[in-house]
């Protein structure tokens, strides 16, 4: 069938990009901190705006915007949070094997 080869390497990448993505936003990297949340669109909107303006070097591949649709009880909510790796560990220089000396 023509084709089939290419769309089996595009699967092939996408797989592969998932799973460095799991790897990189897993519960063990971090967290998702929430930064904005709000019920109205259009404060969502200049809050979008505002963000880009004021954070250019944001990376965006670390943002997450979610649009909770809402129900007759609940109205649609939405949020903005941003991926916050997990500390490093600090690394303790090794202690002298040799006792001090007293003089």
């Amino acid at each position: 069938m023509p084709g089939q080869r290419k769309r089996k390497r595009q699967r092939q990448r996408e797989l592969a990009d998932l799973s460095g993505e799991a790897d990189r936003f897993g519960p063990d990297a971090g967290r998702w901190e929430l930064r904005y949340t709000t019920e109205d669109e259009s404060e969502w909107q200049a809050e979008l705006r505002r963000l880009r303006a004021e954070e250019p070097g944001l990376d965006w591949d670390v943002v997450r915007l979610d649009m909770l649709c809402g129900r007759s009880t609940h109205p649609t909510t939405y949020r903005l949070s941003v991926f916050t790796p997990h500390p490093a560990p600090e690394e303790h220089p090794a202690a002298p094997l040799t006792a001090p000396t007293e003089t």
